[in-house]
């Protein structure tokens, strides 16, 4: 996954320069969209590692899971249940494992985990939306919208699993 994470920007890169290439050359507006699409895609890529060294740097994972920000309501709850998380959970990537694994931390400090992860995809949910902003000097407002809401979406997938899991792990707290 790591090294995934580290290749996927620069190859993005590499195709929003030669698609954009392409497109000056051509004008066909096949490689204007898709030079918008790799590039929004390179951003959000690098978004995501700026956003988690902010975050590292500054909280350390040592957030504290009994703020109300973190709390989760049962109403909430039954919202998870609903969209059947514990189903789907486990078959979503995770960049370090390590830091939620109850042999190697507690599980307050799984907690912790938790909640700066989720303020992290918090975070680039809202930073998702910052490409169509470029859609007034570039056009493809249709590629840079799909592609922040796909985004978006992505990582609220990420933002319910950290709630979801964090409910469970203050009742094995408690």
């Amino acid at each position: 996954m790591i090294n995934f994470l580290k290749a996927a920007p620069v190859v993005f890169l590499i195709g929003t320069m030669v698609t954009a290439i392409l497109y000056q050359k051509t004008l066909l507006e096949i490689w204007l969209t898709t030079a918008i699409t790799f590039g929004t895609t390179a951003y959000h890529f690098i978004m995501r590692w700026v956003v988690a060294f902010i975050y590292n740097s500054i909280m350390h994972n040592r957030a504290d899971y009994r703020k109300r920000w973190y709390q989760v309501s049962k109403s909430e709850m039954k919202l998870y249940e609903k969209l059947r998380v514990k189903k789907w959970k486990n078959r979503m990537p995770t960049y370090n494992p390590s830091l939620f694994d109850p042999r190697q931390h507690t599980w307050e400090e799984i907690a912790q985990v938790t909640c700066q992860a989720e303020l992290g995809h918090e975070t680039i949910v809202v930073l998702s939306f910052v490409p169509i902003v470029a859609g007034h000097w570039l056009g493809g407002y249709p590629a840079f919208i799909i592609t922040s809401i796909l985004a978006a979406m992505f990582d609220m997938m990420f933002v319910i699993m950290q709630r979801y899991n964090r409910q469970r792990i203050l009742k094995l707290i408690k």
